[in-house]
């Protein structure tokens, strides 16, 4: 798998925010045939840092009504990735 195909986008919200504060932690959604190893390579050579873990998850599809009708939004997986000590990836150029 590509590189530039691994990591969809980063996930900015307040839990995140929180996680890259207090454990040096960030939050991306990945493809989901991605595993760990490709998610690692991803991550430092895209932002040039050094990964010390990776941990995923498969976030289920809520089910959502429109009406009468039903659907069921797609499943996606998340991956936290911890940071060494002193590395950090700014998304807003440190806002």
């Amino acid at each position: 798998m590509e590189i530039q195909k691994v990591i969809i986008q980063p996930l900015l919200t307040e839990k995140g925010a929180s996680l890259q504060e207090e454990l040096n932690q960030v939050q991306f959604r990945v493809d989901m045939r991605a595993n760990k190893i490709q998610i690692r390579q991803a991550v430092e050579r895209l932002f040039d840092v050094n990964v010390l873990s990776v941990r995923t998850q498969i976030v289920r599809g809520k089910i959502k009504r429109r009406g009468r009708f039903e659907g069921k939004r797609a499943n996606w997986k998340k991956a936290i990735v911890s940071l060494a000590e002193g590395e950090t990836i700014e998304f807003f150029g440190g806002l």
